[in-house]
């Protein structure tokens, strides 16, 4: 089943998290599984304070969604051992129609490949001429490799130089050893001369006859006696391919993760000479194989939006992603589709009380749960009901979802703007990242942060670090303007800092910081309209 996220905003706030576990809950209950609650940002103090106090986890983390190796919908999971001879690796990767084969450990870990490009180098085009030799080998593997038959058992374990006896005999015997393998044709006194040189195994080719002095003398002496159609050079092209893969694999492979973006990949893929990537795991445990038509069909991830609709404040690689619906209760920002999508967008408090009204038309009542944490997000965004945003809608679902999940609103609300508002040991920069929203106005990048502050008195105190800090994260952002805003829920006000040239500060009208901002308690509704207009002049 492909998993569509349920996402909210850059530095989420309450109601993002809470209306994308709300909304991922309520989809679930008609495709169970399908649809996962998803973050992008980390959890604040208040959040996590709300998440807890309901028995809820937070929502996965996700930090971007452009497609990765993961939402590929098959990886070649086939490997070989390193020590399975070369030739059983050649007959699996015809048997899977691939031309690469990543070799392993005993515990998977990624040791190397076996090419078709690697074997074509090691048996064809090779100009050193080695020495033939046999790796350990069992001595019934290499039967089955020479399709012969064992006429006489012997050692069951082969290793050593095998000599294709064409020379004077007497030169052969001099060269051969106790572990040494020789080739022999029809030829019964060298076969005889060879087996009493102490050899470890006889192999006679072309098919040619064993005789009962030679299979005597071989039982006599513990040697091993084969006999096979092929004749003595492919005998001795197929003894090449009985070597383990550990020493034919290459091992300048490429590695991916699970994580990789597909773009990234493509393009390791793209420039290796396997046209191949092994993706690996913990360990350099391998997880599968990725070749170029792996990329036939167009990946993407499937997205839902909550509490936003701008591009600038999406989770990273949204313009990859297959956005399929958008819930928000924000102006309307640059976001557009590549087909018709599923977009409610309603004046209202907070994304929360949308998804309740879901519930509602759906007919299906929240469980305890996600009634609590729907509230949480609706008195988290109305400042517990008492913002300029608040409407009659979000009254109306704060009431129904207060009797679910049986707490007192008020009681309850002003506890949680508490955890939210506790700024000690938190520094002045961590506090301005918290809730901050971006924006591009009148062809102007503009960051607005906004913190909730019990009292005027922590913004008066810190006025000269606050501007300092302001100019390091404007440039950080890359913002024209970076605005803070410092809301006090009790006396139903803000004040306001900007960071930006002189020129648009003077223009603006802010060079004396903080300007109080009397009954602006909204960012959005508040502040960013009459600010946007400010804007508009310049």
């Amino acid at each position: 089943m492909n998993k569509v996220y349920v996402i909210g905003h850059k530095h989420p706030d309450t109601d993002s998290i809470c209306s994308a576990i709300g909304y991922a809950e309520l989809l679930n209950k008609s495709e169970p599984g399908k649809y996962v609650a998803s973050r992008c940002g980390g959890i604040n103090p208040e959040t996590r304070f709300v998440l807890e106090h309901f028995g809820a986890e937070e929502p996965y983390f996700i930090e971007s969604v452009e497609p990765n190796v993961s939402d590929l919908p098959y990886t070649y999971p086939i490997s070989a051992r390193a020590d399975v001879p070369t030739i059983e690796v050649v007959a699996r990767m015809d048997e899977q129609g691939v031309r690469n084969m990543p070799i392993v450990d005993v515990d998977d870990r990624l040791l190397g490949l076996v090419s078709e490009h690697g074997l074509a180098r090691a048996y064809v085009t090779r100009t050193k001429i080695e020495q033939l030799s046999i790796a350990p080998i069992k001595l019934e593997t290499l039967a089955k490799i020479l399709s012969a038959e064992i006429v006489v058992p012997g050692p069951d374990l082969l290793e050593g130089k095998v000599y294709i006896a064409i020379d004077a005999l007497h030169v052969s015997l001099s060269r051969l050893g106790a572990r040494d393998v020789a080739i022999v044709g029809d030829n019964e006194p060298a076969q005889l001369a060879l087996i009493s040189a102490g050899i470890a195994a006889l192999i006679i080719a072309d098919a040619s006859p064993v005789g009962d002095r030679v299979i005597h003398a071989a039982k006599a002496g513990e040697i091993a006696v084969l006999s096979t159609a092929l004749d003595a050079f492919g005998v001795g092209k197929m003894i090449n391919l009985s070597l383990p893969a550990s020493m034919v694999m290459a091992t300048d492979m490429p590695r991916v993760g699970m994580n990789d973006p597909l773009e990234y990949v493509k393009g390791v893929v793209s420039n290796s000479k396997y046209r191949t990537a092994c993706v690996v795991g913990a360990d350099d445990c391998l997880l599968g194989m990725i070749s170029r038509n792996t990329f036939v069909d167009e990946i993407n991830k499937q997205v839902i939006l909550v509490d936003h609709n701008e591009y600038s404040q999406a989770v990273d690689g949204i313009e990859k992603a297959d956005v399929l619906e958008i819930l928000d209760h924000h102006r309307i920002g640059a976001f557009s589709t590549l087909k018709p999508i599923r977009f409610l967008n309603e004046p209202v408090g907070s994304t929360s009380t949308i998804v309740t009204r879901k519930f509602i038309e759906a007919g299906v009542e929240p469980d305890q749960r996600t009634a609590g944490l729907l509230l949480s997000g609706i008195l988290s965004d109305t400042l517990v009901l008492r913002m300029s945003t608040t409407t009659p809608e979000d009254r109306k679902a704060v009431d129904y979802l207060a009797g679910i999940a049986e707490v007192d609103p008020e009681a309850y609300g002003m506890e949680m703007v508490q955890q939210g508002i506790e700024l000690k040991d938190v520094s002045v920069h961590d506090l301005l990242l918290r809730d901050t929203k971006h924006y591009n106005l009148f062809d102007r990048a503009v960051v607005i942060a906004q913190v909730i502050v019990p009292s005027f008195e922590y913004s008066a105190e810190r006025t000269g670090e606050i501007r300092e800090v302001l100019e390091v994260l404007r440039a950080e952002a890359g913002a024209d303007i970076f605005v803070a805003l410092f809301t006090n829920v009790f006396e139903n006000a803000s004040d306001l800092f900007a960071a930006a040239d002189e020129v648009t500060l003077a223009k603006l009208g802010v060079t004396g910081q903080p300007m109080r901002l009397e009954n602006v308690m909204s960012r959005k509704k508040d502040f960013l309209p009459q600010f946007g207009n400010m804007l508009r002049g310049l």
